[in-house]
């Protein structure tokens, strides 16, 4: 899925208004895009992007989780989350930052302020917020460039460096493709033993139980999950002074509490599956952060598809698709197929198929068994293939059923009827 580069300002205070300004922590941040539209464009999912009267919109650093600076009334370890802060604003640019003292989370005064930066998003979260690969400076693409990210890319984000200096936990959501998921797993599993950065104090995971030894206030100086704590202080909120409720407590609002995530075995599971209470003053996660995928409210979790090798050296590509005719849906759906190569191409058992792995022989489609060198054919789905309006993914596999082509759109661009989509 590409990512859609955006251009534009990180703020950390209204000099006009301080005391009203922003509240920076370790993974989020104002942006004021140059061209709004485009961070309207990342509508994909029905949200809409909430940005400020000043037309600046709050970043959510794309797979990691900072410690809370601020958290309704409470905090994390300021130690680990001020820390996270201040190297963010730090690398971004920011200079001689002053806090309020009536507000220690408000900026009072600061120099080298704003500072030019660009995002690589591909959505918007619940609250209207951009989740981005976050990079100080300017880019060689255009404003608007759509990219297919790649390992570079993600080694540059300051994302990346926050996670690599040990500033951060990862956080992963079903919107991170895979292949990145795992280039930032992998760096985690290898700063934790190293000791970098909050590693040390870290607790209520896999290997160290968290222990309340005076009672439930002690999570404000512990080093745990963001996630976590976040439970943790709204079931302390609740009333309650002991663990012993905290299970059931989850698993009473499953929308706001217990929240679904993919477990390291592909299976779809809750949060009460990840904490694991040992006694009323104990506790700690059956599984490590960078092996959890959050599944975000409302989303629907298909089973994983089986695992299929790119084809090297196939010469089809998908390069249009009208996925929302005018009218009729049904036998009305087409896609267009480009064969680049020089030669003719033996098409004899592939398939086509959509993100549910509904799939349709070539061949019957398009009446042939080759498609021409150079040659551009259009195939009409039938019953079989249905391409979603509310956003889809086409795929063609071969005879060996390793993928050829995918290609993907978004919910915005699948509701244009009777618009033919380029990819």
């Amino acid at each position: 899925m590409p990512y859609r580069l955006i251009k534009g300002e990180f703020h950390v205070h209204y000099p006009d208004l301080p005391l009203s300004g922003p509240e920076p922590d370790g993974d989020t941040i104002k942006f004021l895009p140059d061209n709004p539209s485009l961070v309207d464009a990342l509508s994909a999912s029905g949200r809409s992007a909430t940005f400020n009267r000043r037309g600046m919109i709050n970043l959510r650093f794309e797979g990691i989780d900072a410690l809370e600076t601020h958290f309704g009334d409470s905090h994390q370890n300021l130690n680990w989350a001020e820390a996270a802060r201040d190297e963010l604003l730090a690398r971004i640019g920011f200079t001689n930052i002053a806090f309020a003292e009536r507000n220690p989370n408000k900026i009072a005064s600061i120099d080298n302020h704003p500072q030019r930066g660009y995002v690589l998003a591909n959505n918007l979260d619940t609250f209207g917020r951009i989740i981005a690969f976050v990079y100080v400076g300017d880019a060689e693409q255009v404003d608007g460039a759509q990219l297919f990210i790649e390992e570079a890319h993600v080694t540059r984000s300051l994302n990346y460096q926050l996670l690599e200096a040990g500033l951060a936990y990862p956080a992963f959501y079903t919107s991170l493709p895979t292949d990145l998921r795992k280039i930032l797993a992998q760096l985690v599993r290898g700063k934790r033993p190293e000791g970098v950065g909050l590693w040390p104090e870290a607790t209520a995971n896999t290997q160290q139980t968290a222990s309340f030894t005076e009672g439930l206030a002690e999570i404000e100086e512990l080093v745990i999950w963001p996630k976590l704590f976040r439970r943790l202080v709204s079931y302390v909120g609740s009333g309650f002074t002991t663990l012993a409720q905290f299970d059931a407590w989850l698993r009473e609002d499953p929308v706001n509490r217990d929240d679904r995530v993919l477990l390291p075995n592909g299976e779809l599971g809750n949060m009460h599956d990840v904490i694991d209470v040992i006694s009323p003053l104990q506790l700690r996660m059956n599984y490590e952060p960078e092996d959890l995928v959050i599944v975000p409210d409302g989303e629907i979790v298909l089973p994983p598809p089986a695992p299929v090798k790119p084809s090297i050296g196939k010469s089809i590509r998908i390069v249009a698709a009208l996925v929302n005719p005018l009218g009729k849906e049904t036998g009305q759906e087409r896609v267009t197929l480009l064969n680049v190569s020089p030669h003719d191409q033996d098409i004899k058992e592939w398939t086509i198929a959509d993100s549910v792995g509904k799939s349709a022989p070539l061949t019957e489609l398009l009446d042939s068994d080759v498609i021409a060198a150079g040659n551009v054919v259009q195939i009409t789905l039938d019953s079989r293939v249905r391409l979603n309006n509310t956003g889809d993914t086409i795929t063609l596999f071969d005879n060996n059923g390793s993928m050829v082509d995918q290609v993907s759109y978004t919910r915005k661009e699948g509701q244009a009827e009777g618009v033919t989509l380029v990819f």
